[in-house]
């Protein structure tokens, strides 16, 4: 009955310890959520997390509409069923691990003023600001856009 009990114990502790170090973790890599708006300053990026990954959806722009009145659309998109689809509500960050030392990767951000798909990594610099790179292939090949929290 006492080894039992011991046995109980020990479990918990060790329980308790385990899920103290994995919200630390969790925590760190929960930085990168929140809303940032993008360099030009005519779009917000919401980030979210979903499992253990991370995506980003437009959810604000400087100028929704079209000069015709129309919510403007994703027209760019590759696949023909998406174009009609507004632009805010749309995803364009997908697939990002936490990596340590501040890093998203093996993530996309996609374009949608050219319907382009490009891989990116993510570095929050500070608090409340994120360097976005694109690139195809390297990463060298490529352009770091700062975002900043909003």
């Amino acid at each position: 009955m006492y080894s039992k009990k011991i046995t109980c114990l020990f479990l918990f502790i060790t329980l308790l310890g385990l899920n103290k170090t994995f919200g630390q973790n969790t925590a760190e890599n929960d930085r990168i959520i929140g809303v940032w708006e993008v360099g030009s300053g005519k779009a917000r990026i919401k980030i979210s997390r979903y499992g253990d990954k991370y995506s980003g959806k437009m959810v604000w722009l400087k100028e929704p509409l079209y000069a015709n009145g129309i919510t403007k659309r994703d027209t760019k998109n590759p696949i023909e069923s998406k174009r009609t689809s507004p632009l805010i509500g749309s995803t364009n960050l997908l697939g990002f691990e936490y990596k340590g030392n501040n890093s998203w990767g093996n993530g996309t951000i996609y374009d949608p003023q050219n319907g382009s798909t490009y891989n990116c990594v993510i570095k929050l610099i500070d608090e409340n600001t994120l360097d976005v790179r694109g690139f195809i292939g390297i990463q060298l090949i490529g352009r770091t856009d700062t975002w900043k929290r909003i």
